[in-house]
């Protein structure tokens, strides 16, 4: 098994490419192309070891903190994170429904209104203990309710049976 290659500092140059594509130069010569960055932590520890995978999923190589790398590494990275990672913020439940076991949903959105289903609402919603909520819909998609306390009286009314 090969040594971990752990990226930190200014130890190595990362650059974008097309869509949620990354170069890496380090600087002992080593040159990564078409890699991907994922959170290995990705709920709890989102600017903090992010590994970076080749075309075949196989990682080369780790960056232990997003904060200590180069202004324009660092934002390459994070743009390609947030373009993975992206996760619609409810901010309000307009309608809620539930039909042969099915939970429908429409809600409004940062970035709009979307309709969705959840299959199992036993573990496609999950309350974490700081008061945000994730919903998994059943196209794997991701939502986030950034707190309940947030969300107006009705919403809260409307989702509260199923949390």
């Amino acid at each position: 098994m090969s040594e971990r290659t752990y990226i930190e500092y200014d130890n190595a140059r990362i650059t974008r490419l097309d869509g949620l594509a990354l170069r890496v130069e380090m600087y002992d010569g080593r040159v990564f192309e078409n890699v991907e960055a994922r959170r290995l932590f990705p709920i709890t520890g989102a600017s903090r070891y992010i590994t970076l995978l080749d075309e075949d999923g196989v990682e080369q190589a780790v960056i232990r903190n997003l904060k200590n790398l180069e202004p324009d590494s660092r934002k390459a990275v994070e743009e390609t994170l947030a373009q993975y990672y992206l996760v619609p913020k409810i901010t309000r439940v307009l309608a809620c429904t539930e039909k042969y076991g099915k939970l429908t949903l429409k809600v409004e959105t940062d970035i709009g209104e979307h309709r969705f289903e959840i299959k199992h609402v036993n573990t496609d919603i999950k309350v974490l203990f700081d008061g945000r909520v994730f919903i998994t819909d059943s196209s794997d998609n991701r939502y986030e309710i950034p707190g309940l306390r947030k969300l107006d009286k009705k919403s809260l009314a409307l989702l509260s049976p199923y949390l």
